[in-house]
């Protein structure tokens, strides 16, 4: 057996396994006897959510590799240089 890690963030915000959750909790819906209609909604608000989630999860994936490479240069504001300011 392979002993890779499985990378969960990079799952979790997978378009791909979001439809597939949410096409078989559809075809889940409509077997167990709910109308088409149900369905149709429960499955369009699952991907509205799928898609809130990983979008931030995206999102703070993004966030905190930039924070590892910030930069922080301080700059001076040209209004409080003495230049600005003659006595």
């Amino acid at each position: 057996m392979d002993n890779q890690k499985i990378d969960w963030k990079r799952k979790l915000t997978s378009r791909k396994l979001w439809v597939a959750v949410t096409s078989f909790i559809g075809m889940l819906v409509v077997a167990l006897g709910a109308s088409e209609e149900s369905a149709t909604q429960i499955t369009g608000i699952l991907m509205a959510g799928a898609s809130m989630i990983a979008y931030i999860i995206g999102e703070g994936l993004v966030d905190a590799q930039s924070a590892g490479n910030w930069d922080y240069t301080e700059t001076e504001d040209p209004q409080d240089t003495d230049q600005n300011n003659p006595s």
